[in-house]
């Protein structure tokens, strides 16, 4: 399939940088923090073993309370990637990272209002396709008492889709074909997923180098990326359904391609469902949202810090792509502790690394875990 090429112009960058500042409606896949919601947020990262999203009778008995919010589950009231702004028709954007700070806990039956305006227009070489401009976008996430639960930077890098064809970076990736030991070991580490839970981390027993255990994701398939935008973050930009996507694409004609087979208008984001689609920005096959392995991620640090610890920040972007059928191990290392402003804090390295040992999503983390010496 061919995806329109659209062209990086001066002029489409200066109107991009008349666009800094301005603030966008937003369409929320819900607004309220209802207990499906949040279910569903966790459902949709394959989280089924943190009884802090879904269990309220375990959850009343932690410090919150009550069921809380993953801290992806915001994805769904606002999706930040910087892609909101528009611009440079037919160049093709792909969410490159999050910057993410988490103020207070999101809990069951929260209001929450979300502000969103790109921030800054950033020129660059990229090794993928030439010329690129990469946007970024600040999402506020505030309650119905008017507090701010968290800030967000997402960024988006817009790349010319014919650029990226004749470099062809990823022209040598295949799928992957699994031996029987390389399934038993990703069949093995998934079991062997931990989720801290009600047993209290403390910060004195935490030791700089120590690792964390991994968090696996795949082989990824089509029915992870539905049960994601389903469940996760509802529908995303043109991939809405029938009367929706017509009156989308009607609005946004660059946001969709004609079908060469069937001569039907088709959404840009079939390239995270279909083969060919994919191929059309020189991408070997389907591939994952950004976002979507970013709560990977977050995951693998809510296993680790426990219902006593908060993560705090994340940052984190998406260096590579990850195609249908690799597998994603979260992993994560602790680099340094310090108490800070009355919070006892623990940095991490925090990254995706795939089946080829290939690391696609490095991040740093920046968690806050109860003191045993605070609690005398």
């Amino acid at each position: 399939m061919v995806l329109n090429r659209g062209r990086i112009t001066e002029e489409g960058i200066a109107q991009l940088r008349s666009r800094v500042g301005s603030y966008y409606s937003i369409e929320s896949h819900f607004d309220e923090v209802t207990e499906d919601a949040i279910r569903y947020s966790a459902d949709g990262v394959g989280d089924y073993n943190n009884p802090l999203w879904r269990d309220e009778e375990y959850a009343r008995k932690t410090r919150y309370g009550s069921i809380i919010a993953p801290p992806w589950g915001l994805y769904g009231i606002c999706y930040i990637t910087g892609m909101r702004t528009g611009g440079l028709p037919g160049v093709h954007a792909f969410h490159s990272g999050g910057d993410w700070l988490w103020l207070i806990p999101v809990k069951v039956n929260d209001i929450i209002s979300p502000s969103y305006r790109p921030v800054d227009v950033v020129e660059k070489k990229s090794e993928f396709a030439g010329r690129s401009v990469i946007v970024y976008a600040e999402a506020i996430y505030t309650n119905q008492q008017d507090e701010t639960v968290a800030k967000a930077i997402g960024w988006s890098i817009r790349v010319e889709r014919g650029a990226a064809s004749e470099k062809g970076k990823y022209s040598g990736v295949k799928y992957h074909q699994y031996s029987p030991e390389e399934l038993k070991k990703v069949k093995e580490d998934i079991k062997n997923e931990q989720v801290r839970g009600s047993v209290p981390r403390y910060w004195e027993d935490v030791r700089i180098g120590e690792e964390l255990t991994p968090v696996v994701k795949g082989p990824l398939s089509l029915s992870d990326m539905l049960a994601w935008e389903a469940a996760a973050i509802g529908p995303t930009e043109g991939s809405e359904a029938h009367a929706f996507r017509a009156r989308h694409f009607k609005s946004h004609p660059s946001w969709s391609y004609r079908n060469p087979t069937t001569g039907v208008r088709e959404a840009i984001a079939q390239v995270h469902e279909q083969d060919d689609a994919a191929s059309g920005i020189a991408i070997p096959a389907a591939y994952d949202v950004g976002s979507q392995r970013n709560s990977w991620i977050m995951q693998g640090m809510t296993n680790w810090v426990g219902d006593d610890g908060w993560l705090k920040a994340l940052y984190c972007e998406y260096r590579r792509f990850n195609i249908y059928g690799d597998t994603q191990w979260v992993k994560g290392k602790v680099t340094d502790k310090l108490v800070k402003d009355g919070e006892h804090v623990v940095k991490l390295d925090i990254w995706a690394e795939n089946q080829r040992g290939e690391v696609t999503a490095p991040g740093k983390a920046l968690a806050v875990l109860p003191s045993r010496q605070a609690r005398k």
